[in-house]
């Protein structure tokens, strides 16, 4: 069990978190990409806000961005998103095997206390 939670990438998973972020990830993955001023006009957040969220996911690598003119365009990357998949399969994996342990214990308790 600890060699999955020294795999997880605990930056990744707090700018994941967030659900305008994730939301982000949702429009560029949609989209194919967009800057802060596309996305912004489809979330009840100021293009300011957006610019900050899209910085946080580029700092954990969930996108890059490139020079568009006098802005930046940003695009999922797909690398870190199918390593962030892989990372949420893995910790949702050990959880269910926990949940399975609990029920046991649980089961057995019950039955010694029957």
């Amino acid at each position: 069990m600890s060699a999955v939670v020294e795999e997880v990438d605990d930056d990744l998973w707090s700018a994941i978190g967030d659900p305008t972020r994730r939301r982000l990830l949702d429009l560029l993955l949609v989209e194919g990409g967009g800057t802060a001023t596309s996305l912004g006009h489809q979330l009840p957040v100021t293009r300011q806000a957006v610019a900050k969220h899209l910085g946080v996911l580029d700092r954990v690598g969930l996108v890059r961005a490139t020079p568009a003119g006098r802005e930046k365009r940003y695009r999922v990357d797909d690398a870190q998103l199918t390593r962030a998949v892989a990372q949420l399969s893995s910790v949702g994996s050990a959880w269910d095997a926990r949940l399975q342990r609990i029920k046991r214990i649980a089961e057995t308790i019950r039955r010694q206390q029957d």
